[in-house]
C-alpha cells in the first residue's frame, strides 16, 4: 500500500482531508432545494463506494511493501470487519441526520450544531480511552463550542423573524409561517451525537496485530455506508422529517447531472476519511503531531459554515445584530477547535 513518506505529503493529505470533510456538502446545495437528501443519500453512499473501491485497488494495491488491500482483507480479523461496518452504520445514520437538518436550515446553522456537537462528544470519548489529555483546556474549548451552537441558534432566529416581517403575508392573504429551527436543531445535534461516536470503533477495527490497514478499513465502512442507506432511507422516504412521503421511482426522475452531484460529493467525503484513517499509519519523518491532526480535520466545521454564508448566501440581508452573532459563532468555534485541539493526548 501507498502511504506518505515526508511530513510535507502528511500535511498535504490532512488539508486534503478538511477541505474534502468542509466542502461535500456544497455538492447537496448544488443540487437544488427540490431534490430531497434522502435521494442524495443514495448517489452520495454510491460515491463513496466506488471511490473505497478504486482508492483500495489502486493506492492499497500498489506500492513497495508488498502488502496489498487484499492481503489486509484476509489477514484481519472477523470482529475487526464488524467493528469497521459497524462505524459505517452509525457514521451514515448521523450524516442523514445533518443532511435532513441542512435540508432545513442550511448549511451555516446545520454544521456548526452538528458537528460542533460531533466534536464535543469525541473530545468526551477521549477522556475515557485515551487519558492523559489537557482535560482543562479541552473542558474551555468544549463549553465554546456550547456557545458557538448557541449563537448560530441566535442568529438564525433573528434572520427568521427578519425575513418573516420583511415578508408580511403571502399573496392568498394568509399570515406566512416562521421558519423554526426547533426540528432541524434536534437532528443536528442528534446527529452529532453519532457522528463523534463512529471513531472509536474505527480505532478499535485498526487495532491489534489483526487489524484493518487504513484502505481496507475504509472499504468495509463504505460497505455499511451502501447498506445502511437503503435501510435508513426505507424509514425517511416513508416518514420524512419535512414534506411529504417520496416513491423509489422520484430517484429516477432527474438528469443524471444530479446524480453525478451526489456521486461526487460522496467521493469527495471519502478523500477526507481516507486522510483521517492513513494518519494512524505516519511513521518517522512524516509523523504529524495529533494536535495538528485533530485541528485540520475540525477545521471543516468552519469551511462549511463559510460556504453557507458566503458561497450560498444564506444570510443575505442580514442586519448587524444577526453579523455580531454569527461573527461570535466563527470566533468560538475557531477558539474551541483549538482549545480542544491542543488538548488531545498525544498517544491519540
Amino acid at each position: 500500500m501507498i502511504l506518505p513518506g515526508s511530513h510535507t505529503a502528511a500535511l498535504l493529505l490532512l488539508v486534503l482531508g478538511m477541505l474534502g470533510w468542509g466542502l461535500w456538502a456544497n455538492l447537496f446545495k448544488a443540487a437544488g432545494g427540490k431534490w430531497r437528501f434522502e435521494l442524495f443519500s443514495f448517489d452520495f453512499a454510491a460515491g463513496v463506494f466506488i471511490a473505497a473501491l478504486i482508492v483500495a485497488l489502486t493506492f492499497g494495491s500498489l506500492g513497495f511493501d508488498g502488502f496489498s488491500f487484499r492481503d489486509d482483507l484476509q489477514l484481519a480479523g472477523k470482529r475487526q470487519d464488524l467493528f469497521a461496518l459497524g462505524a459505517g452504520v452509525i457514521f451514515n445514520l448521523g450524516n442523514m441526520l445533518l443532511l435532513a437538518g441542512v435540508s432545513m436550515v442550511g448549511m451555516t446553522l446545520a454544521f456548526p450544531a452538528g458537528l460542533g456537537c460531533a466534536l464535543v462528544v469525541a473530545a468526551l470519548w477521549d477522556f475515557v480511552l485515551y487519558p492523559g489529555g489537557n482535560i482543562a483546556i479541552q473542558s474551555v474549548g468544549m463549553m465554546a463550542i456550547v456557545l458557538a451552537i448557541v449563537f448560530a441558534v441566535l442568529a438564525f432566529r433573528t434572520m427568521s423573524d427578519l425575513r418573516f416581517r420583511a415578508q408580511g403575508e403571502s399573496a392568498s392573504g394568509k399570515p406566512r409561517r416562521r421558519k423554526s429551527s426547533g426540528k432541524a436543531l434536534a437532528l443536528s445535534l442528534f446527529g452529532g451525537v453519532l457522528l463523534g461516536s463512529f471513531m472509536p470503533l474505527v480505532r478499535l477495527a485498526s487495532a491489534s496485530e489483526i487489524g484493518l490497514g487504513p484502505y481496507s478499513l475504509g472499504f468495509i465502512f463504505a460497505v455499511g455506508i451502501a447498506f445502511s442507506t437503503i435501510v435508513f432511507n426505507l424509514f425517511f422516504m416513508n416518514l420524512p422529517v419535512q414534506g411529504k412521503p417520496i416513491e423509489v421511482t422520484d430517484y429516477f426522475r432527474p438528469k443524471l447531472s444530479r446524480h453525478g452531484l451526489g456521486l461526487i460529493g460522496g467521493a469527495v467525503w471519502y478523500a477526507g476519511l481516507v486522510a483521517v484513517l492513513v494518519r494512524g499509519r505516519f511513521e518517522g519523518t512524516a509523523k504529524v503531531a495529533p494536535q495538528i491532526s485533530q485541528a485540520l480535520e475540525a477545521t471543516s466545521i468552519l469551511i462549511a459554515a463559510l460556504c453557507g454564508l458566503l458561497l450560498w448566501k444564506e444570510y443575505d440581508g442580514a442586519d448587524f445584530s444577526v453579523k455580531v452573532r454569527l461573527g461570535l459563532m466563527f470566533v468560538l468555534l475557531a477558539a474551541g477547535i483549538g482549545a480542544i485541539s491542543a488538548g488531545v493526548p498525544a498517544a491519540r
